[in-house]
Parts: structure tokens; sequence; C-alpha cells
């Protein structure tokens, strides 16, 4: 069968994350969306997106295909009904499409001609940007299970204080030293060649993916993600870094997420509460102004390739866009648009040439290339969020 993922109504509520990927390959728990899907069904996706993301995410479309909805996350018992599912077959939960089976184009879809199946049973769906942190949790708690399934955890060193060893599981090629972690309150999940280095002390629910590193003496509360080639350290609280981003030194960072590519200069905090202790509202894309999140923890989304320096402060409730580069005292703006060149004393328009310049020795340095698909994508999020850039 030919599983094809598609973005489904929630693309825009999660934005800045997906002006450059699909929701499918957002990552929550330990697996990107997609990676999930590909575990349980045991096949390659591919994706319905964006015409512009399409390059480096095409699609493939056979004579019969399974549709899914990127935004719902797998589990034994959905995975079950979508591979039982028959042509003209569609799995709803409530006014949500969850997957469908067609042999037509997908360009219009009538589901009033589908055999239309409810599923009752318990799942999780990605709906805002602040559900990758807050549906964390029960992400890594499933992915854990789906991932040591049958499998026997690397031996932990002696020298690693460890409480409920037995969610604690460790991929080969991965380096513990002196550490502290506490699986008492979540699993911990170690990747393969990822490295938590000497006075780390964890409390789970933890995700490290590969080659991903602990700095000496971080402090991490669940649940908490670090994607590949992610490094980090001072203290990190129910945080998702997708990868190849870097809270490299001291700081506080919390209830938030970073996308690829991202730093964090030394000592830049965020602020996750309220003073107040009121809701806490986030930008919205859809309606462009600041809508509630229903709330009262919630701090930083900061979308790829976007960096700031040492000691940057960011209050709570703060979203920056794509490519921004953000610098000096006091606290930016709680929307920063995409391609945003400054801080509190105010912003100009961080031009493309340069964003690439950045992006292609950042890339290189995990050795991968910064190429024509890459910058197509971001001249595009340049043009398409010129409107949010009136400084």
């Amino acid at each position: 069968m030919n599983y094809i993922l598609f973005d489904g109504d929630v693309r825009t509520a999660l934005l800045p994350f997906t002006y450059t990927k699909p929701v499918a390959d957002l990552r929550v728990g330990i697996l990107t969306i997609r990676e999930k899907w590909e575990k349980f069904l045991g096949l390659t996706t591919t994706t319905i997106t964006e015409e512009y993301l399409e390059e480096k995410y095409p699609m493939v479309e056979m004579e019969q295909n399974v549709l899914l909805n990127a935004s719902f996350l797998p589990n034994k018992s959905l995975v079950e009904v979508v591979k039982g599912l028959k042509e003209n077959q569609a799995v709803f939960r409530g006014d949500d499409v969850i997957a469908f089976y067609t042999a037509d184009t997908q360009e219009e879809v009538d589901f009033s001609k589908y055999e239309q199946i409810e599923f009752e049973d318990d799942i999780v769906q990605i709906k805002n940007t602040w559900d990758i942190f807050s549906l964390n949790d029960a992400a890594i708690r499933a992915d854990f299970d789906l991932i040591t399934e049958g499998r026997q955890s690397e031996p932990i060193p002696e020298t690693v204080n460890c409480i409920n060893r037995a969610d604690i599981f460790v991929e080969k090629g991965a380096k513990l030293t002196y550490a502290v972690l506490n699986a008492s309150t979540g699993p911990i999940y170690i990747g393969k060649d990822a490295e938590v280095m000497e006075g780390v002390v964890v409390r789970g629910a933890l995700a490290m993916c590969e080659k991903s590193v602990l700095k000496l003496g971080a402090k991490i509360y669940g649940a908490t993600t670090l994607g590949p080639y992610c490094k980090v350290g001072g203290e990190v609280n129910n945080s998702v870094l997708m990868g190849y981003s870097n809270k490299g030194h001291d700081g506080f960072l919390g209830n938030s997420v970073l996308g690829e590519w991202c730093n964090l200069g030394a000592d830049t905090n965020n602020s996750n509460l309220k003073n107040n202790y009121a809701e806490v509202k986030l930008w919205n894309y859809e309606t462009g102004r600041f809508a509630k999140t229903g709330l009262q923890f919630c701090g930083l989304m900061m979308g790829d390739h976007s960096k700031c320096g040492i000691n940057t402060m960011f209050n709570t409730g703060t979203v920056i866009g794509v490519s921004a580069n953000i610098f000096g005292s006091g606290f930016p703006r709680n929307f920063v648009p995409s391609f945003s060149w400054g801080g509190a004393s105010g912003f100009t328009e961080y031009k493309t040439n340069k964003v690439f310049e950045v992006a292609d020795v950042v890339m290189k340095r995990r050795n991968i290339e910064f190429d024509d698909k890459e910058k197509k994508i971001l001249e595009y999020v340049f043009e398409e969020t010129k409107k949010y850039r009136n400084y």
C-alpha cells in the first residue's frame, strides 16, 4: 500500500515551524510524526504539502493510496484501523478526517461518497504550536515503548546514578559519565552516539536523539526532547528542540519549542510564567493578532534558522519567525517576524544573501549542504512574511 501524509487544516496554526517543513516532519516525543507512522507501518511515506515545499518533500501517488492526516499521532489501535481500510472508506474523529483510502486524484475529495468510520479510542493530535511541548510527555512515553519493545539497553556505566533504571534506555555509542538520571517521573531515552557529560541532572521524561549532547552540569526537567545533534546546557524544562539547534550555555528555557538550526547565546533566558499568573497569549498567524492559549506556562516559539545573542531575554509567550537574528539589551517584542535583525531598540530586515551565508556555514558544520532546495524555501518564506515586517 502507498501511504501519503497530508498537512490538514492545522498547518497555519503550526507556523512558524511549518513554514519550512510539512506537519509530518515536526518532532514531538522522540520521533518526528513521519518517523512514527513509518515505524508502525513498516513502510516509507511521502507528503502532500504546500507547493513551495514539494521539491524537498515530494509526493508519490499510485493507483491505490491511503492518505493520513499528519496532525494525528499514530498508535496501535489507529494503525490497525488504517491498515484495514478498503477503497472509499474514511476514518474520522468528529469533523476531522484522520485517514482515507482512495483511487482518485487528491485535488478534490467528496467525503459524502465515503463510508465514514468514527475512531473512538484515545488519540493525540497536534493542533497548535504549544501542543508540541504540552503533549510531549505522552509522545515520549509512546515513542519509548515503540522503539524499545523487545530490545535490550546498552549497559549504563556504574558512575551514573539511576532511579528507576528499567525506564532508562541507552543506544549503542552513547557516552554517560557521572550523571544523575531519574526516570521515576518518565522514561529517559539516550540515542545513538549521544553524550551526557559530567554533573548532568535529569528528571524524565527525556528524549535525546542521535548525537545530541547534554553539557557539563546541565539541569533537565521533563518532558524535554533534544533532536539530532542538539547541544544543551543550563536549565531546561518541558521544551522541544527539533534538531541541529543549540542552547549550549547557562540560562533558562522552559515550556518552549525551537525549530532546526537555532542558536541561543550564552545566558539567554525566557519567561514561561507571567508575573500576574494570567493566561498566556501567543501570536496567531491565522488571525494576525495575539490569541489565548489556555495555558499558564508558555515560553518561546522560535522558527528554523533563528538565532539570538548573549544575555537575550524573552518575555512569556514570545513567537520568533524563521531566520531572525536577535541581540541587544531589553526584551524584544512578543512577536518577531521572520527575517528580522535587531532587538528591543528596533528591527531592520535581514536580507536573504546574509541569511544564506550564515545558513551555509552553520549547516556545513554538520556536513549538510545548504542547497538550492533550501534557498528556494527560504526565499519563498521571505516574500510570504514581508507583510509582518512593518518596522
